[in-house]
């Protein structure tokens, strides 16, 4: 009965349009009230689920991000890109997805990338003629590979909530591997899509220009760097990486770049504020959600379904994901993390074939993504339909949309690519 409260009231909240965090905040205190338990009860969850001393970074990646994309560090890595790939059929597509990966990797949040790339990315496109559902599927495809190549604060997230003390760094290591493949699978398949479609392209503005405009991104390209060798070398943490990444992003807007004032300063600081606040309180309302789901026994019963189901670790994963992707498509990735991590972590580590905690991770995130990228409301999605608000009236060409469902596949079942770094170099 009191999981039919849960459930029942979390849907008809989320159907009614109630947001994602007050819906589950809402079915928590409704299935307390059946429970008999006191609404302070939920009070102390939401407290709890955000006292955590590795959720701290995140505020600090989502400010990184958002000074990185206006102190112009976001516009030169899309200059780089479109001087390497930009002449190629379909080049600007090209050079979304090489610009986006490039900004995942010093940012770590796929809205950042959405946004800063699409705001100047989907104009080009459309002024050079490419059709306006290509350039915002692409974009979106795209910013998703932002949450594999690390840094990720949805990796921090993770950590805190599979509660048996995953390291980051090591996710950030296994990671990797997994966000390059995605990506590169994605420039195979723009490519292919250019080709059939006849797309345009541009011209090769020269090794001098090229050279300029990858020496202006250098600066900016160096966070990434400089966030994974400290914590590979043990010099800083995690959580003290996101920090410094923010003092080093002012550091390259004021001094090499000059292009980031205190007015910019500020708008920044504003966004980051609200974007930390709402990523946050989702945690803190998941955590309660999934605090009823503890005491309703439901992972437990879960892991016995599965387990009545299948016994073999291949066909447990794909269930797995499957259930992801289902949830993916209506649940942004903060909530989705902290309340499946409890659920499916065990299942997985228990269901054998060298899935640890690291690949069980990586097959997760992926999951989330492409349920995120395919669903009409995920988080990144509504800023593409805010970009082309005809988007979801019109038939689109969803092979751009639906291409991470083969690196899914890959990185499920190929255990060395999410493995081998955090082995190699890791703890």
């Amino acid at each position: 009965m009191e999981l039919l409260v849960l459930f029942g009231v979390f849907f008809v909240l989320l159907a009614i349009g109630v947001p994602v965090a007050y819906a589950l905040l809402g079915s928590s205190l409704a299935c307390f009230a059946a429970m008999g338990i006191p609404p302070i009860v939920a009070v102390q969850r939401v407290a709890a689920g955000i006292s955590v001393f590795t959720l701290m970074a995140i505020p600090f990646f989502i400010f990184a991000g958002d000074l990185m994309y206006r102190a112009g560090i976001a516009e030169r890595l899309v200059r780089v890109a479109d001087a390497a790939m930009g002449r190629v059929k379909g080049g600007l597509g090209l050079v979304n997805v090489g610009a986006s990966m490039m900004l995942g990797a010093v940012s770590g949040s796929a809205i950042a990338s959405a946004s800063a790339i699409g705001s100047s990315m989907i104009p080009l496109m459309n002024d050079k003629k490419y059709p306006t559902d290509y350039s915002v599927n692409i974009t979106l495809t795209a910013a998703i590979v932002g949450l594999l190549i690390p840094p990720s604060h949805n990796m921090i997230i993770y950590s805190a909530a599979s509660g048996i003390g995953v390291s980051v760094g090591d996710l950030f290591l296994a990671g990797i591997v997994p966000g390059l493949l995605t990506g590169f699978m994605l420039m195979a398949m723009v490519y292919i899509i250019a080709r059939r479609r006849d797309l345009p392209h541009g011209s090769f503005p020269g090794w001098r220009a090229f050279i300029r405009a990858a020496v202006y991104a250098v600066p900016g390209l160096l966070t990434a760097f400089i966030i994974m060798g400290g914590i590979i070398s043990g010099i800083f943490t995690a959580t003290e990486s996101s920090a410094i990444a923010v003092i080093y992003t002012i550091a390259v807007g004021v001094l090499v770049y000059r292009s980031l004032g205190w007015s910019a300063f500020w708008q920044a600081a504003a966004q980051s504020v609200r974007t930390a606040s709402m990523v946050l309180f989702i945690i803190a309302a998941a955590t309660a959600f999934c605090f009823c789901l503890a005491l309703l026994e439901v992972p437990a019963a879960l892991g016995s379904l599965i387990g009545v189901i299948t016994s073999d670790p291949l066909l447990t994963l794909l269930i797995i994901n499957i259930m992801l992707l289902a949830l993916g498509t209506f649940m942004d990735m903060a909530p989705l993390i902290v309340i499946t991590t409890p659920i499916f972590l065990p299942v997985a580590i228990g269901g054998g074939g060298g899935c640890g905690a690291f690949r069980h991770h990586h097959d997760a995130q992926s999951g989330h993504r492409v349920g995120d990228a395919a669903g009409r409301f995920g988080a990144v999605r509504r800023l593409g339909h805010r970009a082309d608000p005809g988007d979801d009236a019109r038939a689109h060409d969803r092979s751009v949309l639906f291409h991470p469902h083969r690196a899914l596949m890959l990185i499920t079942y190929v255990p060395a690519l999410s493995l081998w770094m955090s082995r190699a170099f890791g703890g």
